[in-house]
């Protein structure tokens, strides 16, 4: 079985965002980059299936060169092959970069396809849900996004979907497109092994042009931040007083 795996670099989750000062961009150096959480749990199931089913994982990822960064953290944890998509490190729209990854998908598909192509349900960043809809809609193949199972049956696959009254069984012929949901495993940590042998993989480059979408970006826009003032009320049974004083003040007795 051959599975792809398509991750996007993105900001560390929890760091602080900071805007360059024509909020074109964002300012990275002080950022510490890593994959979307979900992509992490894609990786991790590819791993799996592969370990289970005698296959192997390749992992793509379009973005600057630092991006290889991302791919060897992949082969890392069990990953046999790695594609990057070059860009100048400008951000790309959904439909430039599924165009591009649909270009790289046929390329490496020349030598053999791809049973599974696996994508995390949204990247962490713009969260947008669309480039692997995209794709699979351009390759057609069917997609079901939202999984926190994957079962391999002799024809295709048996997708798992939880919702807040159950869960839903997708049936899928191979090849298939899956947007994978974190949750859906525990993904392992490198090992020191591991690290050594990904720095001996070479990874391969796959340059593709950038299509037009027709999309302009005006600006960026950081999300106001809420700040929470703590007031500390005192230090021992000296306080108990001023903790009635408040709660009196909130209404919550009298």
């Amino acid at each position: 079985m051959r599975i792809l795996v398509c991750v996007k670099r993105v900001p560390a989750p929890g760091a602080k965002i900071v805007l360059t000062d024509d909020a074109q961009a964002i300012d990275t150096s002080l950022l510490s980059f890593t994959v979307s959480p979900h992509e992490e749990c894609a990786v991790e199931e590819a791993v799996r299936i592969a370990e289970s089913h005698e296959g192997s994982v390749t992992v793509m990822t379009l973005g600057p060169e630092d991006a290889e960064e991302q791919l060897r953290s992949a082969l890392a944890v069990g990953a046999s092959e790695a594609v990057l998509v070059p860009t100048d490190g400008s951000d790309w729209d959904p439909i430039s970069t599924a165009s591009a990854l649909v270009a790289a998908i046929q390329e490496l598909e020349s030598e053999g396809g791809f049973d599974l192509i696996l994508f995390g349900n949204e990247s962490a960043d713009s969260g947008g849900y669309q480039v692997g809809v995209r794709v699979a809609r351009t390759l057609g193949r069917p997609i079901v996004s939202g999984i926190k199972g994957i079962e391999v049956e002799a024809d295709g696959f048996a997708l798992r979907r939880d919702t807040p009254t159950g869960s839903e069984i997708y049936k899928v012929p191979s090849p298939a497109v899956v947007g994978v949901k974190e949750g859906i495993n525990l993904p392992r940590y490198p090992t020191l092994k591991g690290r050594l042998n990904a720095k001996k993989i070479e990874v391969t480059r796959s340059t593709q042009d950038r299509a037009g979408s027709g999309q302009a970006m005006v600006r960026l826009v950081t999300p106001q931040v809420e700040i929470n003032e703590t007031v500390i009320l005192g230090d021992g049974p000296e306080a108990a007083s001023a903790v009635v004083d408040l709660l009196e003040e909130l209404q919550l007795f009298t």
